[in-house]
């Protein structure tokens, strides 16, 4: 399907004319009908592209719309993509740009992750997608097993990997080390109260790590395209 997006700001208002986008007739356990969004706009790169389809951010860029190839993610109250722009005030610290090391997803290196300075995961490198279509954090299954021990997670009747409230305090940072630079995860990033349960927010994926909105909520982040890399600087909430 064909048609027209229109993207109202408080700066600028953009139309992208002749966009490609999908309708979705079906989902597995009623996904959007219980969920608070119409759709997903996808902004990873056009190899990845449902049906040949020309990205959003690759249409607008191509028309001339937006004046710099990159954009940037503030996840928290108030959540906002920012197109072609990078605003100081949603992050504190220096920014940290990483290269891109597969033109897909946005695809990094991580260079460890640690708990306590121990190494738990990762040993000697791994590889990760920053992807704010993915709400968790997610990993290897012997990964994310170790960190669920570690932090003493057991599974209820659900399923769900519970934590005792008493053990949350003493709890410790998941460390990810991204390009020389350390980036904290504190339990209250990973741990989320789910029906006045204390609930681990890791869960299995395939070999790729998935650092969803978790990790994006406590890292402002930039997408640049033009250069492929990515940038991440602790988050002002």
């Amino acid at each position: 399907m064909t048609g027209v997006l229109r993207y109202n700001t408080v700066r600028v208002s953009i139309e992208d004319t002749n966009q490609i986008f999908g309708l979705s007739e079906s989902e597995p356990s009623s996904f959007l009908y219980y969920a608070p969004f119409d759709g997903i706009l996808g902004l990873a790169y056009p190899s990845i592209s449902s049906s040949g389809a020309t990205p959003v951010f690759d249409n607008i860029w191509d028309q001339g719309l937006v004046s710099q190839d990159l954009f940037s993610v503030y996840l928290s109250s108030g959540s906002m993509v920012i197109f072609s722009g990078i605003d100081s005030s949603y992050y504190s610290g220096s920014l940290c740009w990483v290269p891109v090391s597969e033109e897909a997803y946005w695809q990094i290196t991580v260079d460890s992750i640690t708990m306590n300075g121990e190494s738990i995961a990762c040993s000697g490198g791994c590889q990760a997608i920053v992807d704010t279509g993915t709400s968790l954090l997610a990993g290897p299954p012997s990964a994310i097993d170790n960190i669920q021990s570690y932090i003493g997670a057991s599974e209820d009747y659900s399923s769900e990997a519970v934590i005792s409230c008493s053990s949350i305090d003493s709890l410790p940072d998941i460390v990810f080390t991204i390009n020389g630079v350390e980036f904290h995860l504190s339990p209250s990033a990973y741990i989320l109260e789910v029906r006045g349960l204390r609930v681990s927010h890791l869960h299995v994926s395939g070999e790729l790590w998935i650092l969803g909105d978790v990790f994006i909520r406590q890292y402002f982040t930039i997408f640049d395209r033009a250069n492929n890399q990515i940038c991440l600087a602790p988050t002002l909430n």
